[in-house]
């Protein structure tokens, strides 16, 4: 049975024998194996056996956990991860053994990537899915995210007024993770308080693992000096390179959303409630949508791409290339740097 992260915990009074986790989001992956493990370990399944398909993994192994008895007589968690989300025939087959053979003294959880069609409509993933639970771990858009982000805050019993939430949703959209280190941080410093969105943009300056967003404040303003400043000062303290990617490509699609809108006839002051501006950015956007024109920012949405592209397939953190992207939000860096080329 298909079910959302949002739902699992009202459908864990008994911990199904399997349990399917595919998606890409690895917070919401994380979130659910935790909620899993801990319902399980409520019922009994106190042992844990974590199993991965690498290159020598052989199925006989799962199928032995499934039928063999634990030394200490509990019950048992197997997790089984399979990197490309695929068992093959050996695990197909391997899956159908251990449904014919049902064992009410072990929960299997079955972790890998988003889950496609493919897989979706395979034979072993339909049976699997029949026993258990489906839980499609996707990173959650506009209004799913704004209804987790306040299921997040509810949670850590913060009160953030309207500009705030809003700076939240336009802050952390698409990364869960830092969502949820910044509510935690909220919560250890701003207990019982109402927090308002000058408060928070404050907070977030005087922390240097927030300084990514001075960074991407800098490139707005074409403060050239500041943002290549920060952004040395950001490779040298070891931010992670997904991140500041994250932050930068958002921005310019932000940009290139409100371009085209404005570019249509559509008033500034509409598209601020449309993509939850709040007051203190609004001058920033003002500036580059006045400064850049649409071929600029497709220009950077490219380079943007290509960076993201190499760094995901091929784990290319190219600081060079960022330090380009970041210089493009100059619009007379265009023509300087068009002849740059990405490997």
């Amino acid at each position: 049975m298909r079910i959302y992260p949002d739902q699992l915990k009202n459908n864990l009074a008994k911990v199904p024998q399997v349990c399917l986790l595919f998606g890409d989001d690895l917070w919401l992956v994380e979130d659910c194996k935790k909620q899993l493990i801990s319902a399980a370990k409520k019922q009994g399944f106190d042992e844990r056996v974590q199993l991965t398909q690498d290159p020598h993994f052989n199925w006989h192994d799962l199928i032995q956990e499934w039928q063999s008895m634990s030394l200490f007589a509990s019950r048992r968690i197997i997790e089984l991860h399979l990197p490309n989300g695929k068992p093959g025939t050996d695990g197909a087959n391997a899956f159908q053994t251990l449904l014919q053979q049902p064992n009410p003294d072990i929960v299997l959880i079955i972790q890998g990537p988003k889950a496609g069609l493919e897989q979706t409509n395979s034979k072993w993933f339909k049976s699997l899915d029949s026993q258990g639970l489906y839980i499609p771990c996707t990173t959650p858009e506009g209004k799913q995210f704004e209804r987790w982000l306040d299921n997040r805050i509810q949670l850590y019993k913060l009160t953030l007024h309207h500009d705030a939430k809003a700076m939240m949703f336009n802050l952390f959209e698409g990364n869960l993770l830092a969502a949820e280190q910044a509510m935690q941080i909220l919560q250890l410093v701003n207990p019982d308080k109402n927090i308002s969105a000058e408060q928070l943009s404050d907070y977030f300056e005087d922390q240097s693992r927030f300084s990514v967003f001075q960074l991407t404040d800098a490139i707005l303003s074409n403060h050239q000096k500041q943002a290549q400043h920060m952004l040395a000062q950001l490779q040298g303290e070891g931010t992670a390179m997904p991140i500041l990617m994250w932050a930068i490509f958002k921005e310019i699609t932000l940009l290139l959303n409100l371009k085209l809108a404005q570019n249509q006839g559509e008033p500034l002051t509409k598209l601020w409630g449309q993509y939850r501006i709040w007051d203190k950015r609004k001058p920033l956007y003002q500036a580059a949508l006045t400064r850049l024109e649409l071929h600029h920012i497709e220009h950077m949405l490219s380079l943007a791409s290509t960076l993201e592209l190499n760094l995901k397939q091929h784990g290319i953190e190219d600081w060079v290339g960022m330090s380009h992207l970041c210089i493009l939000f100059d619009p007379r860096a265009h023509n300087r740097l068009a002849h740059i080329e990405l490997g």
